[in-house]
């Protein structure tokens, strides 16, 4: 899923979505860490997630935006919005995503705007169902940006003009 995109190239817009205190228990008590969900994104279509656990938050969120650098992704987008209406699911978490006219804005929760807005969509429509952890929606989210096609993206593969698509 991940594109090969050069990060250090472009000027990035880093998001922390979520910040969690874990825990992990050993013989000596408990050892506390902070694991944090950041999204990195151009603004122009391209966006990327990633996971950074330290026992410090400013290191988490430093190891986070390595991650989501590496797992970089390009979407396919319609002007300001999205090409076309799509459900994007991971593990119980299900997005809505569907797109808006000219001047509606982004109407989404705190996950799903971040990755949105990260990646350049000004207008669209979304609602995250099922599950609420971050982490989930996030996924979610990704996977159903990822699966976008425009109307020349599908006729070039179905061997047709865009015309003849729509």
């Amino acid at each position: 899923m991940a594109s090969n995109i050069d990060a250090s190239t472009m000027e990035m817009q880093e998001r922390v979505v979520s910040i969690n205190r874990v825990s992990k228990t050993v013989k000596g008590g408990r050892i506390m860490k902070f694991s944090a969900l950041v999204v990195v994104g151009d603004g122009n279509g391209t966006v990327g997630f990633g996971i950074g656990k330290a026992s410090e938050v400013p290191d988490a969120i430093r190891k986070g935006i390595e991650d989501a650098k590496k797992n970089l992704t390009t979407i396919s987008l319609r002007g300001s919005t999205i090409p076309h209406e799509i459900i994007g699911e991971f593990g119980a978490g299900k997005v809505i995503l569907k797109p808006a006219a000219p001047g509606t804005g982004v109407i989404a929760g705190g996950p799903v705007r971040a990755v949105v807005e990260s990646a350049g969509i000004k207008d669209i429509r979304a609602k995250a169902l099922r599950s609420k952890n971050p982490c989930n929606v996030v996924r979610a989210t990704m996977k159903g940006l990822t699966q976008l096609r425009t109307a020349e993206e599908v006729a070039a593969i179905r061997g047709k003009t865009a015309k003849e698509i729509l």
